[in-house]
């Protein structure tokens, strides 16, 4: 039991994320900054509050930080499946350069 749990532990520090959830942490990021700085940009324009700007885009950028950076789940959806080691053929008569390798 407690293996298990440190087994889960381990496979949520390692933080591995498969290739379709990186383009998903890509777009997020991309799309959250852009609402969040228009969202800052539009408090400060109709309050006139730069304060209050900075604000929202450091409480926005934060909230970003933490929806993207950790390893969630939804990010390893789709993990690549690699061959395993040297479980394949050697390949026969391998050339490179002038030489025959075998």
């Amino acid at each position: 039991m407690a293996e298990h749990i440190l087994d889960q532990i381990r496979d949520v520090a390692e933080g591995q994320i498969d290739f379709e959830g990186q383009r998903l942490a890509e777009l997020t990021v991309n799309l959250a900054l852009s609402i969040v700085g228009a969202i800052a940009f539009f408090v400060g324009y109709f309050l006139q509050d730069i304060k209050l700007t900075v604000f929202v885009a450091l409480g926005g950028t934060a909230l970003t930080f933490l929806v993207v950076v950790p390893p969630w789940p939804f990010f390893n959806r789709n993990p690549v499946k690699w061959l395993p080691v040297g479980g394949g053929i050697p390949p026969q008569n391998l050339i490179m350069g002038d030489k025959a390798i075998r």
